[in-house]
């Protein structure tokens, strides 16, 4: 029956792309922005996706050139690019690698890492993601969220670190290539905030040891909340007032740079705002670079008064294979199959997150922006981004939401402003590393600090409140199991979506009401856990009454019944005609009526509406068809 020929497939499916043409001629004018593009390209980007499924079942297979678009997206832009696009994207480049730096290095003290890895982990992802990536707007690099999973997962040890890269990406890539997208929808909104408002403030409080310059801070977060104010007396007075100052100007810059008027302003008003905002972007940068310029004069004269950053490996990192295995302290050896069982949960967890967190930054400056991508792809870029950054030891990354906003903000027109991004990091590691000798920690701290703080959206806990109370409990399991173990959190908050998930599927919405017989309206599919609660309820309203009740299921919104429902049925209909009674189903759809068809159920009776259901139905007698 469905058994389709190649050609016979790619004939329906065009046919559905045409039948959608007029749709989107209506809305040509929302795809006008895709990548800057004039109307011809974006007409032709806009309808990419149905491009990659006619291409993948053509007869031309995987050799044939439109296959090879849908792998390779850079292949729809670079034809068609411009002179124009290429000062954006330099622009935008230039931008987001001054950004990045700083960023960079601070993310690497998150995962416990000396500060040249997240530098390792910032160039990759620009190169990559212009070849394979579907969004104009995304950056992938180290971010603060992935850097806390990878230190709670390996403890600061680099070599580790490198591997799990490696994990991380195979994974992606495989769960990209067998289409797997669909398991991210198993984490709901209510988990994903709970994580992020709990990571934002272990990694925030992480920072508060270096603002203080205190030294021996455990990193489980209980104790390192206790330690941490009992040896507030031990504070360094240098590393506070650095830091402190820190805080305040890169905060006074981004209420700078969000206070920004109109464009509807005399000349002068308009340089002056783009000169506010150019230095308000590029607040991190300038903060650190001021900061080590003060920490390089007092040291130049004795006074050290600050703990800085200290000595890193210059040079570009060597292209190798990651390691599998580890020696530890003592000499031992660990093996390959030893780490992994390490690792354990997190192995699953830690791409599984990256992922999400990319994809839903992808999915919001493509909505915000208007133009589609390929969460599939998006899968395929990471994973490779994770698989090649291994070689050149990078630790696990992910899209950035504050780099790919300042990217987007600058106008950048392609994926192409990431190798610019990737070309600035290479620079910074070839020539800059020994300027990273004086980098206050302090200062490091306070980029983190008010990098993460948008990240605790506590006004999300009033709108739970408000709309679905029950949606507060995944996010409050998740929220405090993180600040025990982050892996913990995500699985416990995903366990107890799913057990709501289960329950609402297991005790599904029967409305009933009396029109002579009783009208049992289902509000969404039948499967095998809610076979007990229908029967249930048949039972208590219809069949247990006295005298017993006829019953119309209203089953319009039922779009599937397994076999556990079918058997369940068939005993119920033998219980109706014994007691004389009927059981009628209304508004069946065709795959739920050839379904019970082809049970063969004794006594199944049926109808178009509710309305000739209950014309049927004489109560206290069974009518014959």
């Amino acid at each position: 029956m469905w058994a389709w020929s190649r050609a016979e497939l790619l004939g329906h499916t065009v046919k559905l792309v045409d039948t959608h043409t007029h749709d989107r001629s209506m809305n040509l004018r929302k795809w006008q922005q895709v990548f800057l593009l004039p109307p011809p390209l974006t007409s032709h980007l806009s309808s990419t996706m149905d491009e990659r499924l006619v291409g993948r079942v053509s007869a031309g297979g995987c050799c044939s050139y439109n296959t090879l678009k849908a792998w390779l997206p850079i292949l729809t832009w670079l034809p068609r690019y411009r002179l124009k696009w290429l000062q954006m994207d330099l622009l935008a480049g230039i931008t987001v690698g001054l950004t990045t730096v700083p960023q960079a290095l601070a993310y690497a003290e998150v995962a416990g890492l000396p500060v040249q890895y997240g530098l390792y982990s910032a160039f990759m992802g620009g190169f990559i993601y212009t070849l394979l990536g579907t969004s104009k707007d995304v950056t992938l690099g180290p971010t603060a969220i992935m850097s806390l999973l990878c230190f709670s997962l390996v403890g600061g040890q680099p070599h580790r670190a490198v591997l799990l890269s490696l994990l991380c990406g195979v994974i992606q890539a495989g769960m990209a290539l067998l289409r797997l997208g669909f398991l991210l929808d198993f984490i709901s909104f209510p988990v994903i905030k709970g994580f992020t408002c709990a990571a934002a403030v272990t990694i925030g409080f992480g920072q508060v040891k270096n603002i203080l310059g205190l030294q021996g801070i455990p990193h489980q977060f209980y104790l390192e909340v206790y330690y941490t104010f009992s040896k507030i007396p031990e504070a360094r007075i240098g590393d506070v007032v650095l830091g402190l100052l820190c805080l305040t100007l890169l905060v006074m810059l981004m209420c700078m740079k969000t206070g920004l008027g109109s464009d509807d302003a005399p000349r002068y008003a308009k340089l002056s705002r783009k000169v506010v905002w150019a230095v308000a972007t590029m607040r991190n940068a300038l903060v650190v670079v001021a900061a080590s310029f003060i920490a390089f004069s007092w040291d130049a004269y004795g006074y050290h008064v600050f703990t800085i950053t200290g000595k890193t490996s210059q040079g570009l990192p060597p292209f190798r294979p990651p390691p599998t295995s580890d020696t530890t302290a003592n000499g031992t050896i660990v093996s390959f199959g030893e780490i992994v069982e390490d690792f354990g949960g997190g192995l699953a967890v830690i791409p599984l997150m990256g992922l999400l967190e990319s994809i839903a930054i992808a999915k919001a400056f493509a909505s915000q922006n208007n133009y589609r991508i390929d969460a599939n792809q998006e899968l395929l870029a990471i994973g490779v981004t994770n698989i090649m950054g291994s070689f050149v030891s990078a630790y696990p990354v992910t899209g950035s939401f504050g780099r790919t906003a300042v990217n987007s903000q600058t106008g950048v027109c392609t994926p192409a402003g990431g190798i610019i991004t990737g070309v600035i990091v290479l620079l910074s590691l070839a020539f800059l590393m020994p300027a990273f000798y004086y980098i206050p920690k302090a200062s490091l701290a306070a980029v983190i600090i008010c990098a993460v703080a948008p990240m605790v959206d506590y006004h999300v806990v009033l709108k739970m409140w408000r709309i679905r109370k029950l949606d507060l409990l995944p996010f409050v399991v998740t929220f405090l199991l993180s600040f025990w173990q982050v892996q913990y959190g995500i699985i416990g908050g995903v366990a107890v979506s799913g057990v709501l998930l289960l329950y609402n599927t297991a005790r599904p919405q029967i409305k009933v009401s009396d029109h002579g017989a009783l009208v049992m309206e289902l509000s969404s599919g039948l499967s095998f856990p809610a076979t007990e609660y229908l029967s249930h309820i048949i039972h208590t309203h219809a069949l247990k009454a006295s005298p017993p009740r006829s019953v119309v299921l209203d089953c319009h919104h039922v779009s599937i019944v397994d076999y556990t429902v079918v058997s369940e049925l068939r005993d119920v209909l033998r219980q109706f005609k014994q007691r004389d009674v009927q059981l009628i189903f209304s508004g069946l759809q065709p795959s739920v009526l050839e379904v019970l068809l082809a049970a063969d159920l004794e006594g199944l009776r049926y109808t178009d509406s509710v309305e000739a259901a209950l014309l049927r139905v004489e109560p206290g007698r069974l009518l014959e068809d």
